[in-house]
Order: structure tokens, then C-alpha cells, then sequence
């Protein structure tokens, strides 16, 4: 065998050792719109939490908090719904 041949061969082999460098997508990558509805009952939640016992400052600090969480997880799972859509 010519040594241009060798190295060709030697080349087209993998190295099963090598590892695979690209990083597994997210969990909201795979499933964004589980996110998104997740993120929408958080923000209903915390509105009935406001309407029903916005009296006590825990459930309202509860309240905001989950609103907030609620936002937070639907506005990042819009990104990747646009994304996946085709025609």
C-alpha cells in the first residue's frame, strides 16, 4: 500500500474512545411546550392565590413568586416552539 492510502484509511476510522463533544439539549429544548403550559398554570395559580388570600403577606409573597416563576419559564419556552415550527 502506498503511504497516501494508509493515511486515508487511518483517517476514515473512528477512535472509539473519542468522545462526542456536543452538549445534550435542555430539558425545555425537548419538550417547550410542557414548559409553556407549565408556565401558564404557575400564572394562573398565583392569580388565584392574589384573588383568594392576598390578605395573609406569606401566600401574597407566594403569589408573586410564582408569578414571576410562571413568566420566566413560558417567555423562555416560546424560543424554542418558533424554532421547531414548520411548514
Amino acid at each position: 500500500m502506498t503511504r497516501n492510502k494508509r493515511k486515508r484509511k487511518r483517517s476514515k476510522s473512528s477512535n472509539p474512545n473519542q468522545v462526542n463533544k456536543t452538549p445534550s439539549p435542555g430539558l425545555m429544548a425537548l419538550y417547550p411546550k410542557v414548559f409553556f403550559l407549565l408556565g401558564l398554570f404557575l400564572i394562573v395559580l398565583a392569580v388565584l392565590l392574589l384573588a383568594f388570600y392576598s390578605q395573609d403577606n406569606a401566600l401574597f409573597g407566594l403569589a408573586m413568586l410564582t408569578f414571576v416563576t410562571g413568566v420566566a419559564i413560558s417567555f423562555y419556552a416560546k424560543f424554542p416552539i418558533g424554532k421547531n415550527k414548520t411548514n
